[in-house]
């Protein structure tokens, strides 16, 4: 969220000025049904029902994924991913656990089974500066979401950095 007051619903109080103000009145008798209006709904409001659709839980059949937990807990069927246990290979497996399968699967074959291991050479992941805060793209979600998971509700975030710590410093 960001740091200064931003406008959700309640807006600021209009500057008393003859041109490029709102014009609360003007605005009431024009939509005397709005919701806002009626004070149905409400910046608070809002925030809490963000929190329940967009923050909280695990979604279910949304988006073509199967599920995802909000809450960075992961599950038995949905772990949070490990990059240090990712299997590498042949077959449609990544060439690393930043990278994709990088080879063809040869004439003829769109089958990633058919995909042959990567022969070539990766870039050392030690060497990948990543742009911005924070610790680097080497670190494993396993590593980070048990932190993430702790965060509170809208407006409690930490500017520029995860959770407390997610920017190397204590």
């Amino acid at each position: 969220m960001s740091e200064q007051r931003s406008t959700i619903v309640q807006p600021a109080a209009a500057p008393n000025k003859s041109k490029g103000a709102r014009k609360d009145a003007n605005l009431r008798a024009a939509f005397p049904e709005s919701p806002i209006y009626k004070g149905e709904i409400t910046d608070e409001e809002r925030k809490k029902i963000y929190q329940e659709l967009a923050l909280d839980g695990v979604v279910v059949n949304g988006n073509g994924i199967n599920s995802f937990d909000r809450d960075f807990k992961g599950t038995t069927q949905n772990p949070i991913p490990n990059l240090e246990d990712v299997e590498t290979g042949a077959g449609g497996l990544p060439s690393s656990p930043f990278t994709p399968n990088l080879t063809s699967p040869g004439p003829g074959s769109v089958n990633a089974a058919d995909m042959p291991e990567y022969a070539g050479e990766l870039p050392d992941p030690e060497f990948n500066n990543e742009f911005g805060s924070g610790m680097g793209g080497l670190i494993s979600p396993s590593q980070t979401s048990a932190e993430i998971s702790k965060q509170g509700t809208l407006g409690t975030y930490i500017s520029g950095r995860s959770y407390q710590g997610s920017d190397g410093k204590a």
